[in-house]
């Protein structure tokens, strides 16, 4: 290993008042958290946790999804101009794309990846320069979690109760200690936190 010191690993999610990010219905089941993506928080938020990152870790799920989405994005001049500069920043960034059934890239500038989660981004520390945002993939950051690697978390809590679903935070996890960094309110009652773990 080199005597650079390693990348930061973050992560951005959003997250029900019960830890779930999405609902009992199924991946597809945002009702709980759509309403608070696109508020003044959540946008200031987007941007925050982009800024340093020069590398994109997306599951295959998102990956597929935000093509679709976020391209179109990027020269619409009706769009805010936080998603717009998200949207740039994602589709000329380098990505990595985890999954076990992709055979060639969604994405310019992506590689599709069939590997453990932790191992592919503990290599990815060893090399290059700024910040490794994993992209609001749960598949990928759960198991990052699970292995201690990522160095700040960021989250936007939405004030409503799935009553179901996955959570984020499950039995088994090692125990860990966070300092909270930024902490802002929005006016839905959706709330913008930033931790980074403590070594």
């Amino acid at each position: 290993m080199s005597d650079s010191p390693a990348r930061k690993v973050t992560a951005n999610l959003s997250l029900t008042l019960d830890g779930r990010y999405h609902g009992p219905a199924g991946p597809g089941d945002m009702g709980a958290i759509v309403p608070y993506a696109v508020t003044e928080v959540a946008r200031d938020q987007m941007s925050r946790a982009h800024e340093n990152a020069t590398t994109a870790v997306l599951g295959r799920r998102n990956a597929e999804g935000f093509l679709g989405f976020w391209p179109t994005m990027a020269d619409n001049p009706d769009a805010d101009p936080r998603d717009r500069g998200y949207a740039k920043w994602l589709v000329n960034t380098e990505k990595v794309v985890l999954s076990t059934s992709l055979t060639e890239s969604p994405w310019e500038r992506t590689r599709v990846v069939n590997a453990p989660a932790a191992d592919v981004v503990a290599d990815l520390r060893t090399s290059g320069t700024g910040d490794i945002l994993v992209n609001s993939s749960s598949s990928v950051i759960k198991p990052l979690l699970a292995a201690d690697l990522i160095d700040r978390l960021y989250l936007i809590v939405c004030p409503e109760i799935a009553g179901g679903g996955p959570r984020l935070f499950d039995d088994g996890l090692p125990g860990t200690k966070w300092q909270l960094a930024l902490r802002e309110s929005g006016e839905l009652g959706e709330m913008a936190l930033v931790y980074d773990r403590v070594r």
